[in-house]
């Protein structure tokens, strides 16, 4: 599985941002997708998830009621980020879980998409 991200950039807070993740290669075996970020000196945090079996999410606690994430069909998903705060700047990556029947289910990760927010 590949992820191709993109939409990452600078605003000002109270700003929106879009972040689109497209898979390609097995992506019927595609359990879920999201977004992690991580900023300079923390550890990568969990912002989102969508489970493509039933379309369940969940959110980080610092994200609900602010950023929404949808999937649009079987490869796409995307984090709609609203009344964004300087906190938000990270380095947001993309995550596929990926389950082949053969185990563990595998975690496939985008290259990352700088999202910049200034006070």
């Amino acid at each position: 599985v590949q992820l191709v991200e993109s939409g990452g950039g600078a605003v000002k807070a109270g700003d929106s941002l879009t972040l689109s993740c497209a898979a390609s290669g097995s992506i019927r075996s595609i359990n879920a997708m999201g977004w992690y970020r991580q900023s300079p000196g923390k550890q990568r945090e969990l912002v989102a998830m969508v489970y493509m079996a039933g379309g369940s999410t969940n959110f980080a606690d610092s994200v609900k009621g602010r950023f929404t994430i949808s999937r649009n069909n079987a490869n796409t998903v995307d984090l709609q980020m609203d009344r964004l705060q300087p906190e938000d700047t990270a380095v947001y990556y993309c995550i596929a879980v990926v389950d082949y029947g053969l185990g563990l289910p595998e975690n496939y990760w985008g290259q990352g998409t700088q999202v910049t927010v200034s006070s």
